[in-house]
């Protein structure tokens, strides 16, 4: 970079927030977009979110969890995710709880409203609670900067949420506390993205507008010139101009924060047009459970040609599977009810009856067990599992956090754990995933029902295509995985996708200036402002 932007701590790098005017907007993927474009200028860049609520989240190699969302951004950037990138999770427990975890670590629960609340009189019960992690994310923030060229930061929700200003630390909260300047993206696939843009602009502040230094309008289908002239009255009634018109492109998302859209699994379903190396596909049934996280985890299996993945949530759509997986779920209890009330407890009992495959990741192994002991997660104390593994379960207050490695059907296998659950292993026909010299690391398996705590497993490729032929012989199926299938190759393509987005259609000498030079000058007021 030509310059170097100066604070109280000595020389740091520049800055630009990436907000959005609603929630999956793209500004995850903007985010990313911009990371691997400037790395790719030789700039050094690292992606922040100081406030993520997510169920998809990552184990840094501190073994520190952070958003999903995050370490792909990191990825982007070509930099090792680290706890500083992402300093609040929130993982949602209910509609009205998270558990909140501080710099990697799990620190307790709270309510929405504890978290949140403002009282009638505005100010919040946990007013100095906010003050300290606004401090502990600016610190964070401070310390990438002063390691980087560049910290691309991404904001949550909409900055216009004016019910929660008050207590808001990740996107105009921390845009002032650090002085960066902030970038709106609007999705027009859905409509009304000039409004948003006026509207959010318009519902901030004075001092919060003063930051506010353009837009970037994503999901444009048609022709831009057609476009043009919103652009030029958006620019006369907010002084801010248009930085980039994004065209809309299937599967360019990056792991989800929530959702079923699974971001690479979309990706490489609509861009792999090869047919099935053998002469049969394997159909995949993901049981959508309550609370499923790291649903990221089967995006490998749909980057194989052949492999059709989808989610799904009643018994009969278990017919025609060739493999069902049971996802990790922050509430493994309440999944648990969930499968039993649909219908679906059976029908996965039957399968494995049949010995047709099916594999549980983490909660979903954890439901396949006999017993599950959880006066932690769910507090409900003792609870039957389904019984297809002989595996008893009992919740930890410490939370598992780790990045182990191993071998799993002769080949190699990364993964990383994030469980409260620990699980004893009282027989089974082998263990899952072993250290090479024969001694169990994680899972078993009962004839065709599999299950380990591990996540991530199926990114190994090798172990991956071990895993399908296993599934395809147990299954029945003339499916052979393809040979070169590799899913790290994949994904840095779909990275460099998001980096051409950026490159081709965004104004470029713009965003750099605003990273570089920080916030300008003399941007006007857009009435009425915060009330």
């Amino acid at each position: 970079m030509n310059g170097r932007l100066k604070a109280s701590g000595g020389a740091v790098g520049g800055g630009l927030l990436v907000a959005g005017t609603t929630s999956d907007a793209g500004k995850s993927v903007v985010t990313a977009g911009i990371c691997r474009w400037l790395v790719r200028q030789g700039i050094r860049v690292a992606p922040f979110k100081a406030q993520n609520m997510s169920l998809n989240s990552f184990v840094t190699r501190e073994g520190a969890e952070i958003g999903r969302a995050q370490a792909m951004q990191a990825a982007a950037a070509r930099v090792e995710p680290t706890a500083l990138m992402n300093p609040v999770l929130l993982k949602p427990g209910s509609d009205r709880s998270s558990q909140v975890v501080l710099l990697g670590k799990p620190v307790g629960e709270l309510s929405a409203r504890g978290y949140f609340g403002a009282s009638s009189a505005g100010k919040t019960p946990y007013a100095g609670h906010r003050e300290q992690l606004l401090g502990t994310v600016t610190d964070c923030l401070q310390e990438l900067r002063r390691t980087h060229d560049a910290v691309i930061c991404e904001g949550a929700g909409s900055p216009a949420e004016i019910n929660l200003r008050r207590t808001d630390i990740v996107n105009m909260g921390i845009a002032r506390a650090a002085r960066i300047p902030v970038v709106v993206v609007g999705d027009i696939d859905r409509g009304g993205v000039f409004a948003s843009f006026f509207g959010t602009t318009a519902l901030l502040s004075k001092e919060d507008q003063a930051l506010v230094a353009g837009y970037l309008v994503n999901k444009f289908r048609g022709d831009v010139t057609l476009l043009e002239p919103g652009l030029e009255m958006l620019r006369g009634l907010t002084g801010r101009r248009t930085l980039g018109v994004l065209p809309f492109a299937h599967g360019l998302g990056i792991d989800e924060e929530d959702g079923l859209r699974v971001s690479l699994r979309g990706a490489v379903r609509e861009s792999v047009v090869a047919p099935p190396h053998g002469a049969d596909v394997l159909r995949v049934a993901v049981c959508a459970v309550p609370l499923m996280s790291n649903f990221t985890d089967v995006d490998a299996l749909a980057a194989e040609p052949g492999v059709v993945v989808r989610f799904v949530d009643r018994a009969e759509d278990l017919a025609d599977a060739d493999l069902v997986v049971l996802p990790g779920t922050r509430g493994t209890v309440r999944a648990l009810e969930w499968l039993r009330e649909r219908g679906l407890a059976d029908a996965i009992a039957r399968r494995a009856a049949e010995g047709r495959p099916v594999l549980g990741i983490c909660g979903g192994y954890q439901m396949l067990g006999a017993h599950i002991e959880d006066e932690v997660e769910s507090k409900a104390g003792a609870v039957d599992g389904l019984g297809l593994l002989p595996v008893r379960v009992r919740f930890a207050v410490e939370k598992t956090l780790a990045r182990p490695s191993g071998e799993a059907l002769g080949e190699p296998v990364e993964g990383y754990e994030i469980h409260h659950g620990v699980a004893e292993v009282t027989g089974g026909d082998e263990a899952f995933i072993s250290d090479g010299q024969g001694r169990s690391l994680d899972g078993c398996r009962v004839g065709s029902v599999w299950g380990t705590h591990w996540h991530g497993a199926l990114e190994s490729d090798g172990f991956r295509r071990a895993f399908l032929r296993r599934v395809a012989a147990d299954a029945g199926r003339a499916f052979v995985p393809a040979p070169g299938t590799s899913f790290a190759t994949l994904r840095e393509e779909q990275l460099d996708r998001l980096g051409d987005l950026i490159e081709e259609h965004a104004d470029t000498g713009a965003l750099l200036r605003l990273i570089e030079e920080g916030v300008p000058e003399g941007l006007p007021f857009v009435p009425p402002g915060a009330p």
